[in-house]
């Protein structure tokens, strides 16, 4: 009997697949339960951003200092979740980001109100690449700011 190498490869595909599969239940399993203990007044559906929509989503604290970042991060820009987590959003960005845009994302998180726009980030071997980000501020179930959220994917 020869053997082929079909199998191997396509045990090679599959391990793959379920490897990132596995990381991105990880990732909703880590963000429900931070949406628990923050006591989020609303949570989203971490299944459907994550594994449908393929969104990498970034968490803040109060203060715009990054608290979880998805593993699925890596793909988009380079950076693994634990190399951004302590540091700001403001670590994407370079000398080709919009000013403009970057102010009307100040003015959204200071009047703690959603926002939708693509800014020019920076992968961390500092090449640039087009964000479409949403994002929104998180309040317990008192009615207190907790967290940002948002939602993100590279747009052609």
């Amino acid at each position: 009997m020869e053997i082929q190498g079909y199998p191997i490869h396509s045990m090679d595909f599959f391990a793959q697949i379920f490897d990132q599969l596995s990381k991105n239940l990880k990732d909703v399993k880590s963000l429900g339960d931070l949406a628990k203990d923050s006591k989020w007044f609303q949570v989203a559906d971490f299944n459907k951003e994550i594994l449908n929509k393929k969104h990498v989503i970034v968490v803040t604290d109060a203060n715009l200092k990054i608290v979880y970042a998805t593993q699925n991060m890596v793909e988009m820009n380079g950076y693994h979740p634990h190399e951004v987590v302590g540091k700001t959003p403001r670590m994407f960005q370079g000398k080709a980001t919009c000013r403009d845009t970057t102010k009307k994302v100040s003015k959204a998180v200071g009047n703690l109100q959603p926002f939708e726009v693509t800014l020019t980030n920076y992968r961390k071997d500092g090449s640039t690449y087009e964000c479409q980000i949403k994002s929104s501020p998180i309040f317990d179930k008192t009615g207190k700011l907790v967290n940002f959220i948002a939602f993100e994917k590279e747009v052609a």
